[in-house]
């Protein structure tokens, strides 16, 4: 295949990636500048019944069991793709809708209704904690930038007349990054 043909199929593959995957690299970019710049969005809080005695073992193998009971009893849906457990604290996920967080002080477990507004949903997305299958889809998309960006260099590369610019910025970039990253 000659230089231009495997230039212009470079070309190609990274308009469609590009293109196929910029909703997601929109969100990314607002959500992130949002974020940095404290607009995080807001969760309404309401304190949830757990029945006095309720013992929750996070490593049992019944917990998820165990925190759907709680959930029923309280005519909340029951339905969640896991739970995100830390010392203390069982949280269902995703968290970009109404999740509950059940947290245990001094042996006595209490638990809260949470219910965000689209901002924290989204920053909730960017963070990775949405349902199951959208987390495979950043995985990809993590992938597909990663050839995007090399695709893109490549053809810049490649191409005679974007050389010297693409090496350049290229060089530019790399400098402030590790600047920034590691040396400010």
């Amino acid at each position: 295949m000659s230089k231009a043909k495997t230039r212009n199929f470079l070309v190609k593959c990274h308009l469609w990636a590009a293109g196929l995957l910029a909703p997601l690299f929109i969100l990314v970019a607002y959500t992130g500048g949002a974020y940095l710049l404290d607009y995080k969005g807001e969760v309404v809080e309401t304190p949830l019944a757990v029945p006095e005695g309720t013992a929750l073992d996070p490593d049992s193998a019944t917990i998820e069991d165990d925190v759907r009971a709680i959930l029923a009893a309280n005519d909340l849906d029951t339905g969640f793709d896991y739970l995100r457990m830390r010392p203390g604290s069982i949280t269902t996920r995703p968290t970009t809708r109404d999740f509950v967080v059940l947290s245990e002080e001094e042996g006595s477990w209490s638990g809260t209704l949470n219910q965000p507004d689209l901002q924290y949903s989204l920053i909730e997305l960017h963070k990775g904690h949405g349902p199951q299958l959208y987390r495979y889809y950043q995985i990809l998309a993590a992938v597909v930038l990663f050839l995007v960006v090399l695709g893109g260099l490549a053809v810049g590369l490649l191409a005679p007349a974007y050389r010297n610019a693409t090496a350049t910025a290229l060089a530019a970039g790399t400098v402030v990054f590790a600047v920034l990253a590691f040396v400010l």
